[in-house]
C-alpha cells in the first residue's frame, strides 16, 4: 500500500499546490495551473475522487458541453474550456496519476 504523506509530499515537490476545502472536509485539493482534483485515502494509498475539473473560485467545474460546446461548469457559472485549458487539464490529470503510482508502483 503506498504511503499517503510520500504521495503528497512528491505531488507538492512537482509544483502542485495542496489545499483543503471546507465543502470537503475528508478531503485534500490539489491544485496547479487553474486545475483542481480532490484526493481521498483508499485502499492502495490517495484516489483521486472522481474528475479533476478547473477551479472556479472555491468549486470545481467540471467539464460538460453545452449548446455544441465544451465548457466547465459549476452550478450556474460557465468558464469556456478552451483548448489551451483542454491540455492543462489533461496533463494536470496525467502528472497527478503518475505522481500518486509513484516510483515504486511504475510498469517496469
Amino acid at each position: 500500500m503506498a504511503d499517503s504523506a510520500e504521495q503528497l509530499q512528491r505531488i507538492y515537490l512537482a509544483g502542485f499546490e495542496l489545499q483543503t476545502f471546507e465543502r470537503y472536509p475528508k478531503c485534500v485539493g490539489v491544485v496547479r495551473d487553474g486545475c483542481v482534483a480532490l484526493l481521498v485515502p483508499g485502499m492502495d494509498g490517495l484516489q483521486i475522487l472522481g474528475t479533476p475539473g478547473w477551479r472556479m473560485g472555491e468549486v470545481m467545474g467540471v467539464l460538460t458541453e453545452r449548446g455544441g460546446r465544451k465548457v466547465f461548469q459549476a452550478k450556474s457559472e460557465e468558464v469556456q474550456a478552451t483548448p489551451e485549458r483542454l491540455t492543462a487539464l489533461e496533463k494536470f490529470r496525467d502528472d497527478l496519476r503518475e505522481l500518486l503510482r509513484g516510483p515504486s508502483q511504475s510498469i517496469q
